[in-house]
Parts: structure tokens; sequence; C-alpha cells
């Protein structure tokens, strides 16, 4: 089964910083919820709890999850308070029960929480599809986000992953790409 991560996709996000491409890519993760569900597959929604006073502090607006995003009675939601997706949470023990085969991982931010989690997903056997052009963050003081966006599709090409790593763009996959 095909299961689609999104990463930290929060009203939190709009803060600071312009996010690049961040409609087009709330688009594309709508575009691939779609097709993965047609699919028999599941969306999972991966949400930061940050600390009293933080912008994603439980119960407050930065915290909830775009407006924008299309989501479905049967998506999952997994509260996580690092930027692993993985650690001390129960999106493991979620995707083995799922017999998860193929896990895409889409979301924000690029460097931090959406690498931390392909690189976790690497070794859990899985084979691992982070999306090219479904990833975003600002501008960083030495990079562009455009150019970190690259150079981390580069570097995710490159991982050493047990059950392999292809990093697809979103019209790769919605045209069936395996």
């Amino acid at each position: 089964m095909d299961v689609m991560l999104v990463v930290d996709m929060q009203v939190g996000l709009r803060e600071g910083a312009a996010k690049y491409d961040l409609l087009g890519v709330v688009g594309r993760i709508n575009a691939l919820g779609v097709a993965i569900r047609k699919r028999g597959g599941r969306v999972i929604f991966i949400q930061h709890a940050g600390g009293a006073g933080d912008t994603f502090e439980p119960g407050t607006p930065g915290w909830r999850f775009l407006p924008e995003l299309r989501r479905a009675p049967d998506d999952m939601v997994v509260a996580k308070t690092l930027n692993d997706s993985f650690h001390e949470t129960s999106l493991s023990d979620i995707l083995a029960d799922f017999g998860c085969d193929r896990l895409f991982i889409t979301g924000w931010a690029t460097d931090f929480c959406v690498d931390a989690t392909v690189r976790r997903a690497v070794c859990s056997g899985r084979a691992v599809v982070p999306v090219a052009d479904a990833h975003t963050l600002s501008d960083r003081p030495h990079l562009s986000a455009k150019a970190v966006i690259e150079h981390h599709n580069w570097v995710w090409r490159g991982l050493i992953a047990p059950g392999g790593i292809e990093v697809l763009p979103t019209h790769a996959i919605l045209n069936g790409a395996r």
C-alpha cells in the first residue's frame, strides 16, 4: 500500500518569510492525496506540537492545518514534537499496520522536518519517495529556497536505503510512476 506523509503544513508556517511556491506545493499535495486515496492508499498528516507560547502550540491558530489542504475523513493525524516525524510517535506502528510498501513524503520545511523524516524513513526498509516538488521552505541566509530544495532532492537521490529511494516529481507519480 502507498502512504503519503504531509509534514507540518500548518498555519504557523505562514509566519516569517514567504515559503517557496506554497500554493503550488499545497495544490500538488492535494492532487497526490486524491490519487493515492483513489489507488487504495492512505494519507497521514504530521502535525508539529510546539511548547507553550510557540507558534505551533496545540490549540492555537498556528497549530491548525492550512485550510487549503484537502483532507479526507479517514486521513490520520500524527502529532510530533521534534523534526523527525518518527521520534516517539506512533508513525512506525501505523505504517506497519497499513502494510505500507511505498512512502511518499511531502511538506514543510525541506531542510528540517522533511529531511529528518526522509532520513529516518529510509532506515525502515520501505521504498521512500520524497516528492521533488511538494516540499517547501523560505529562503535561508546563505541559499535561496529553490537552491535548498534542489540540493535536498539531489542528496536524497544518493541516500543508501534498504527499501530503495526515488525522488519523483508530482506529475510522474500522477502518471503512474512505480
